[in-house]
């Protein structure tokens, strides 16, 4: 069956949205065919820095007949009503059905409509899902209306061997389909005709363009393994460079290249950034891991003399380097600390102050913690607080953003600061995401939480909260950061005291703000322990409505109920829990009140044995249970809740709840009631799903 096959050839798309349009591509054709009833067997995508491509396999030659069936208006309706409706169908009232429901009758118009050509609709389609694509950034040029990632040079779009007619409007005249591309931009920019994947794919490749980025990606590694076993060097483990640039070349030719030995005392970090970050050059090591002088980049072109090429690369790097290694120099020349006072003219948020006054803040904060985390000396931590920040109005950061705390860490070291302050003051950041390696030193941590609380409480107390989708800085981040320094450091500290302190930095007070903010971890600690493998539901029976301030407790309570009830008792006493639950909740209803425990029972009027063997068992649950809460032994509060699985399961094996003697049945429905409670003082199981 035939094969559609389109291309859209442009200007150099941006190697970071290329992934993304591919599969907006194919999701938008695939969702057009499949309105223009125009059925497919696959759909896949390619793009390279000058293409977009999209193929569609077996294809009808023509949509199929249908046959369409349209509900009018009542036969009894105004006539401009009836005639509306007939003049949006191609059948005359005569032709119309009358079917009659409960609504009474109504016309019916039914009629065969037969499929056209699918070389009539695809034009439109092609336009369609052009105009559709989502880019994060798009242009006009010229007078077009038309908009695009970059300026849109042809479209190809062949169907059954052939070019499909028309083209896309785009404002200043039609860009006509064609069965035409082109091939490397600088060794064979001449036309190729096609008249189906296959030629084009290998028609392509003649020209030097290798329209699978994944196909590039391999090759890119297959030379980068050539290339540095011969060389005696390591190939670098970086997956999302390899990725990008493939999206960079059409036809990749890797070379390495030499570093000037001037340049091997900078740092690693500024090695890196300079290489990676800046020229997507890959940074190379020794076989025993130290950095090599010598890097690895992937030319879009075979060049008749890989020597000039080589020359050309290692120019460009030259003068990056001769820049950091500039600054690397000229800021070691003043401490961190003659750098402090600069910030104060660095604006961190209108409304927040500037920089300084974040740092003064966050030392206090700091201080405070410092208190709260077993070895962080409160000199170090108020030390490190304090110089933090510093490296911002260094050259060198200035230069290479990505390296602040790096930098940092480097120059408080040069000017003998010890070690604790030193990787305190380039891991405050850490976590910067969930797979981000987190603190651990005790400085280190004192720090990173005093700085992400900070930002937070300030977000909170000018009210600039994330909504929805949108969170401009990052604060979901922070929260999962401060809920991740907490939890992987195991620290025994009241997140709810911590915020109130820091909203007293903002000159901020009341507890709305400091519940609002517990809220808002709630939430994200909802999302660590889901990405964590605990339940949603289990999460919910112990966060309850309030979270309490202390997060180890919550999480160890989460992972007690989990395993409790994955266990044969447990699963069996939340089964007799929720017939309980649905006993007193059926009977409340009747009775126009509610049967709460908390009125106790009447142990005088108990009838049965099996009741009196469930009320003295629930007093000794109750008890044990809650001597194990307080001394945080979860595991020991759950078995104390298994100790009711055999006296509730005699309970309703035995007794018989609604009875005519309405003082005993009143009585057993606040025991049932009873139970409830003694057990969601552990853990609310009514939240707990089947």
């Amino acid at each position: 069956m035939p094969e559609l096959l389109v291309e859209f050839f442009s200007e150099e798309i941006p190697a970071r949205m290329q992934r993304r349009a591919g599969e907006d591509l194919q999701r938008l054709l695939a969702t057009a065919l499949r309105d223009h009833d125009l059925p497919f067997e696959d759909i896949k995508s390619f793009t390279t820095p000058r293409r977009l491509t999209v193929l569609a396999s077996a294809l009808p030659l023509i949509q199929p007949t249908r046959e369409i069936e349209r509900k009018g208006p009542r036969t009894d309706a105004p006539e401009r009503a009836i005639e509306g409706f007939l003049g949006s169908v191609p059948v005359d009232l005569d032709q119309c059905a009358v079917v009659e429901d409960k609504k009474g009758a109504f016309y019916v118009a039914r009629w065969t409509e037969e499929g056209r050509d699918a070389r009539v609709v695809l034009p439109d389609v092609i336009g369609e899902i052009a105009r559709a694509l989502p880019w994060p950034k798009s242009m006009r040029w010229g007078a077009t209306t038309f908009r695009w990632v970059r300026p849109l040079h042809g479209v190809l779009a062949i169907f059954d061997g052939k070019a499909l007619p028309g083209g896309i409007d785009t404002g200043d005249g039609s860009l006509g389909y064609s069965n035409t591309t082109h091939g490397h931009r600088f060794m064979a920019p001449c036309s190729i005709e096609v008249s189906d994947f296959m030629e084009y794919s290998a028609g392509l490749k003649d020209a030097f363009v290798l329209i699978d980025p994944a196909e590039r990606e391999r090759v890119i590694r297959d030379q980068m393994d050539q290339a540095c076993a011969a060389s005696g060097l390591r190939v670098p483990d970086d997956d999302a460079l390899f990725a990008e640039v493939a999206g960079l070349v059409e036809w990749p030719s890797l070379h390495i290249g030499t570093i000037d030995t001037d340049f091997m005392d900078l740092p690693r970090e500024v090695l890196v950034s300079s290489m990676r970050e800046h020229q997507k050059y890959f940074a190379l090591e020794t076989e025993d891991g130290r950095p090599a002088p010598n890097f690895a980049f992937v030319a879009n072109i075979d060049a008749q003399s890989a020597d000039a090429v080589i020359a050309g690369y290692e120019r460009v790097l030259r003068a990056r380097l001769s820049d950091a290694k500039y600054f690397w120099d000229l800021d070691r020349e003043a401490p961190l600390e003659s750098r402090v006072a600069s910030l104060d003219g660095i604006v961190f948020h209108a409304k927040l102050g500037t920089v300084g006054d974040k740092v003064a803040r966050v030392s206090r904060l700091a201080e405070y913690l410092s208190d709260k985390i077993q070895g962080a000396s409160v000199s170090d931590v108020t030390r490190a607080a304090q110089l933090a920040k510093a490296d911002l109005v260094t050259g060198m950061v200035g230069e290479f953003p990505d390296l602040q705390g790096v930098m940092g860490r480097y120059y408080a070291q040069a000017q003998g600061e010890s070690a604790a302050v030193s990787d305190a003051i380039a891991e405050h950041y850490a976590p910067l995401g969930p797979n981000d390696r987190c603190p651990t030193a005790p400085v280190s941590v004192a720090v990173a939480l005093a700085d992400k609380l900070d930002t937070l409480t300030g977000f909170w107390s000018i009210d600039d909260k994330p909504t929805g989708s949108k969170d401009p800085f990052a604060l979901r981040r922070a929260a999962l950061g401060v809920i991740r320094l907490i939890l992987e450091n195991e620290l025994r500290l009241d997140l709810r005291e911590a915020v109130r302190f820091s909203a007293k930095l903002h000159s901020t007070e009341g507890d709305a703000l400091v519940e609002d903010l517990i809220r808002f971890f709630a939430d994200r600690l909802k999302v660590y322990l889901r990405d964590q493998g605990a339940r949603h539901d289990r999460i919910d029976s112990v966060l309850g409505d309030k979270m309490p301030g202390e997060l180890m407790s919550v999480v160890q309570r989460v992972a007690a109920v989990g395993e409790f009830l994955d266990s044969e008792d447990g699963a069996n006493l939340l089964t007799a829990y929720r017939r309980a639950a649905n006993i007193v909740r059926a009977e409340s209803k009747k009775d126009a009140g509610e049967f709460r425990g908390a009125d106790y029972v009447n142990e005088e009027a108990l009838q049965d044995p099996a009741e009196t063997l469930l009320v003295s068992k629930l007093a000794a649950v109750e008890s044990d249970a809650a001597t194990a809460l307080e001394e945080e032994a979860f595991d020991r509060a759950m078995h104390a809740l298994a100790d009711l699985r055999a006296p509730l399961d005699a309970f309703f094996d035995e007794v018989t709840v609604n009875v005519d003697d309405s003082a005993a049945r009143g009585n057993r429905l606040r025991l049932l009631a009873r139970v409830q409670e003694v057990m969601n003082n552990v853990a609310d199981f009514s939240k707990v799903e089947g």
